[in-house]
């Protein structure tokens, strides 16, 4: 009991160094965890309706048929004269998870689900895609001198 006494004073005062103590469990690498949305990995075809009505439904407000047919034509200057060409594509979206939908008073209203992604990467791998990086900057500098 002394003797632990006397190794703690030391350690204390910076006499002794202090042991680490061996791990049981390997500890996972700490990484970089980025946030996104599955939006910003959604690429629709441009002048389509799944783009339309993307492009003028947001995340907080609840949006009306005929509120999405009047951004559409103000935005992209094109008019859909009824809801048959857009609903199919709403109802599409609905049934993948991108939108919600809500009845209220009778009236269909939607707005876009905000659908998380977690990212982890690795201090390492982008320490080695910096190396890459130089590594080509480096051998183009080269090839230009040549």
């Amino acid at each position: 009991m002394l003797s632990s006494i006397v190794n703690r004073l030391k350690t204390f005062l910076g006499l002794q160094k202090i042991e680490s103590p061996q791990r049981i469990y390997d500890v996972e690498e700490e990484g970089i965890e980025e946030i996104h949305t599955v939006w910003d990995y959604l690429s629709l075809l441009d002048h389509t309706q799944a783009f339309h009505i993307s492009s003028v439904i947001g995340f907080e407000e609840w949006v009306s048929m005929n509120e999405i047919r009047r951004r559409i034509f103000e935005l992209f200057g094109i008019e859909y004269k009824n809801e048959r060409s857009l609903y199919p594509y709403i109802k599409t979206m609905v049934d993948l998870g991108l939108l919600e939908s809500t009845s209220a008073g009778g009236k269909k209203k939607w707005r876009k689900r905000d659908l998380l992604i977690k990212i982890k990467s690795k201090k390492k791998e982008r320490a080695s895609e910096k190396e890459i990086g130089v590594a080509t900057a480096e051998s183009k500098e080269h090839l230009q001198d040549n």
